[in-house]
């Protein structure tokens, strides 16, 4: 049996995507600055400093990669929002469930095509 959203699911969870996308903007900014060149004065700076720095900046760019795909996500989720196909699993066409959709917003697939 087919369930619609009604629209104030939508809006709401519209809401919480957009949220997100602020947010995860925000922060990629702050791994913009942590991902600058290293520079350090070498005579000031011990070599565990050097390499801490260097670790760090290897940290950020792992977390740079996840960002870009999370923004992705949900960008491609509030498409599917205006598209009109929201809640529709990208795999076999099925409605996922509003409570998936809840925790998961942008979830493209249902859980069983997930698994």
């Amino acid at each position: 049996m087919k369930h619609q959203r009604t629209t104030d699911q939508i809006i709401e969870i519209r809401v919480e995507l957009e949220r997100q996308l602020v947010r995860l903007e925000q922060s990629m900014k702050v791994t913009d600055e942590a991902l600058q060149t290293v520079e350090l004065d070498q005579a000031a700076v011990g070599r565990l400093s050097r390499m801490d720095s260097l670790q760090n900046q290897s940290l950020s760019k792992g977390l740079r990669e996840r960002e870009v795909v999370r923004l992705s996500q949900l960008r491609d989720a509030i498409g599917r929002i205006e598209k009109g196909v929201f809640g529709m699993c990208t795999v076999c066409g099925g409605e996922i469930p509003y409570e998936r959709l809840l925790v998961f917003p942008e979830a493209p697939e249902c859980a069983d095509c997930v698994s």
